[in-house]
């Protein structure tokens, strides 16, 4: 048999194939059965509060996170101060300069610009760094918190368990009873296993930021 009436039969066999609906019926996988559908059912409410963003940062864990950063940082922190103290100094010295002339003023002026200019720059630049690698340190930490969350909120019948973090919260009032906060600090530390760091504790959430130097305008 040559090529051609190779195909030829081919063809046949799946034109017959297709035309028989009894060999499609028995080859097609019969459908899966529905879910049955869950029926609502309401239970007694247990409500609690807690404050998420600042749990994640107020374990050992998110401490010792915050203060490496805290140490990371620390070069730009002290090169940012001393151009901000370099600029204030300059700007004093232009305003207490009342002999010079015009054309000194005003290359006294430019270099207070020019120098304004980089603090912002730097100041800037500084700020987004940190808070992408504070972003970065939440991110690492607050799944393994959350899923101590919620085995405490299981484990002692809560039904519902409320975010309060952020400043816009529909929470108007609430017993101190209900807030979480530190339960669950506590039980992620119990289990995580690490020491609280010495000192007090470095203050930060993923919203906090590096203070960033005011902008001024030079004498004229």
């Amino acid at each position: 048999m040559n090529r051609v009436s190779k195909f030829a039969t081919l063809a046949v066999g799946l034109i017959t194939l297709a035309s028989s609906p009894a060999v499609f019926a028995q080859a097609s996988p019969a459908p899966a059965a529905a879910a049955p559908a869950v029926k609502p059912e309401a239970i007694p409410a247990k409500v609690g509060l807690i404050a998420f963003e600042q749990a994640v940062f107020a374990t050992n864990e998110g401490q010792q996170a915050v203060a490496a950063l805290g140490k990371k940082y620390e070069p730009q922190k002290t090169k940012i101060q001393g151009e901000q103290t370099e600029v204030d100094s300059l700007q004093k010295q232009l305003q207490a300069a009342t002999t010079i002339s015009d054309d000194d003023r005003q290359s006294r002026v430019r270099t207070i610009d020019a120098k304004q200019k980089q603090l912002q720059r730097d100041g800037e630049d500084a700020q987004a760094a940190y808070q992408n690698d504070l972003q970065e340190a939440y991110g690492r930490l607050a799944g393994k918190v959350n899923a101590v969350m919620q085995k405490y909120a299981s484990d002692n019948g809560f039904t519902l368990l409320l975010d309060v973090s952020g400043q816009q919260s529909n929470v108007l009032w609430a017993n101190e009873k209900t807030d979480v906060t530190r339960a669950v600090i506590e039980a992620y530390n119990a289990q995580a296993g690490v020491a609280a760091p010495a000192g007090p504790a470095p203050a930060a959430t993923p919203r906090s930021a590096a203070p960033r130097p005011a902008a001024k305008t030079p004498a004229k």
